[in-house]
């Protein structure tokens, strides 16, 4: 007898991840999507894993994840729907051999389809494994603030990421990596996601201009709090343009101290 699947953890810290990215504004419509790698075992708790509803194209050659299974958020769906309608707003995928199709396990029960972004999310899932196999989750969505600074700030990933380093203490703790910064390019295209998979393997926070922000991380709170900590960072920034512009900061001697009290790594070149 199978556990019923709306009580799994992954159904369950799906549907508040994506309804606390709607109540933040960061998901507005369907503007979002999240993926996130289960293994076998979590998934035959609760679904026969032989029982393919039907065949999905991957669209793309997805056979460095062959046998992989992911919970996806869908293709024009509403973040702030997931949380009522899981099974027709998300779904459960299994990646066949030949990494052109995916097995449908569960969900998009309205005949949907993964999210159109499931090939950059597919190759940042590999850029990532490629050099930290922890790596599980990847969320894309549209932080207002960090989007807000792609219009006014400068797009150099070093002084991107120093000028977030320098707005909340946390900021470097959280992510040493910096920030990779794309030019614009059309969402849902394979471009894109080459793009963000190749900055993914050196940092996990990507900026899409004028558009949003991909993170990835080991799980869904670790990978939301990064987003989170980023955004909060250009938050303070944005605050502090209104109020006058920045008087004093946060120093390179602080920020090495601050690195070398938490035993992480700045990105090589980012300090003075």
């Amino acid at each position: 007898m199978k556990k019923n699947i709306l009580e799994a953890s992954f159904i369950v810290n799906m549907c508040k991840t994506t309804h606390n990215l709607y109540q933040h504004g960061w998901d507005e419509r369907n503007g979002g999507n999240i993926s996130m790698i289960l293994s076998e075992e979590e998934v035959s708790e609760y679904l026969d894993i032989s029982d393919v509803k039907r065949v999905i194209p991957t669209k793309f050659d997805a056979s460095k994840l062959a046998g992989k299974y992911f919970i996806v958020t869908g293709a024009g769906k509403y973040f702030k729907n997931v949380i009522d309608a899981p099974a027709v707003n998300m779904g459960i995928v299994h990646v066949q051999e030949n990494g052109n199709n995916l097995d449908l396990l569960w969900g998009y029960e309205d005949g949907g389809f993964p999210t159109s972004e499931l090939p950059s999310h597919f190759m940042t899932h590999i850029s990532r494994l490629s050099v930290d196999l922890d790596n599980k989750v990847v969320i894309h969505c549209h932080a207002t603030n960090l989007l807000a600074m792609t219009f006014t700030y400068s797009l150099d990933e070093r002084e991107f990421t120093r000028i977030l380093w320098q707005m909340c203490t946390e900021s470097l703790v959280v992510f040493p990596d910096g920030v990779g910064i794309l030019p614009w390019i059309v969402p849902g295209t394979n471009e894109i996601g080459v793009a963000t998979a190749e900055k993914m393997r050196t940092s996990r926070l990507v900026i899409w201009p004028f558009h949003g922000v991909y993170g990835a991380g080991k799980d869904l709170d670790e990978t939301y709090g990064l987003v989170e900590t980023a955004e909060k960072s250009a938050q303070v920034y944005t605050l502090t343009q209104a109020q006058g512009g920045i008087k004093q900061t946060l120093t390179d001697h602080n920020l090495r101290e601050l690195a070398e009290a938490f035993h992480v790594v700045p990105k090589v070149g980012y300090l003075e």
